[in-house]
């Protein structure tokens, strides 16, 4: 069995501030967003000037960034205080804002995301579907950097494991000397690496509107909804209905939503082709 290496969650201290790894990570999130938005500009159809009224150009990634981090910390924070405790913080609103004590959600961000997309499209007058496609391809490898902080800091550990299992490791964090599956290199490879491998091939050739998002949507539903089975569930709340973890049940509607966004986007573009 291996044992995680318990580093140090502060990455490095000047002064009286402590940069810790998981404010690192996002921030490579960021930078991989940054250079990702630009290469996807030569993608056709942002690289036409003649598919829109507006030209795409650099301006634009510097101001979905700046509305994507809005969305992700207000959405990710509101998320986790509904989906995972609605009880506790409505007995404590003024604690939502506690972000420094920890709890953020990945399907709460994502709302907090397309509701800043949509904000974004409405001021620019594009196409609300035009934009998530542009920025789908891009995000996977910012979850797969967050996945790496989770694992330095030794948190969201895995399910029991088999000893026998090569990779099976000891997260002392969870308070047993156990094997665990290390479910936060499983989410690296699968919401992060394969994620954006896939679409990224996919987007880079032109694709009805709304395909990319779509496939996005149904693509990290079905990543995240197979590594929730090696991932403990959180211990207040356990497996709900079904044997399913929350993170589970989240990512139903999404796969649901992300299928019929894909055969809407097909349909739509088939109508359109027909003289």
């Amino acid at each position: 069995m291996l044992t995680h290496p318990q580093w140090n969650p502060v990455a490095v201290n000047l002064g009286p501030l402590a940069v810790h790894w998981y404010g690192v990570t996002y921030l490579v999130a960021f930078a991989l967003f940054m250079l990702l938005a630009r290469a996807r500009l030569k993608h056709e159809p942002y690289a036409s000037a003649s598919h829109s009224s507006i030209p795409w150009r650099f301006e634009h990634i510097e101001d979905l960034l700046f509305y994507g981090v809005l969305g992700v910390i207000i959405g990710g924070r509101v998320g986790y205080c509904l989906f995972y405790k609605p009880g506790f913080y409505l007995s404590h609103p003024l604690e939502i804002a506690y972000v420094w004590q920890g709890g953020m959600s990945f399907h709460g961000g994502m709302l907090g995301v397309i509701a800043a997309m949509v904000i974004w499209a409405r001021l620019h007058q594009r196409p609300w579907l035009e934009v998530t496609d542009f920025i789908a391809p891009c995000v996977p490898t910012g979850l797969a950097s967050g996945r790496v902080g989770n694992f330095i800091n030794g948190e969201l550990w895995g399910r029991v494991a088999d000893d026998t299992l090569p990779w099976a490791m000891v997260f002392p964090q969870s308070g047993t000397l156990v094997a665990r599956h290390p479910s936060q290199i499983y989410q690296f490879l699968l919401e992060g690496l394969l994620l954006f491998v896939l679409l990224w091939w996919y987007a880079k050739s032109p694709r009805a509107r709304g395909s990319v998002s779509g496939l996005f949507l149904v693509g990290y539903g079905i990543c995240r909804f197979t590594a929730e089975y090696f991932r403990e569930p959180d211990a207040f709340l356990g497996l709900l209905s079904g044997g399913l973890s929350m993170g589970q049940w989240l990512c139903v509607p999404m796969v649901l939503v992300g299928s019929c966004l894909y055969a809407y986007a097909q349909t739509r573009a088939a109508r359109t082709e027909t003289p």
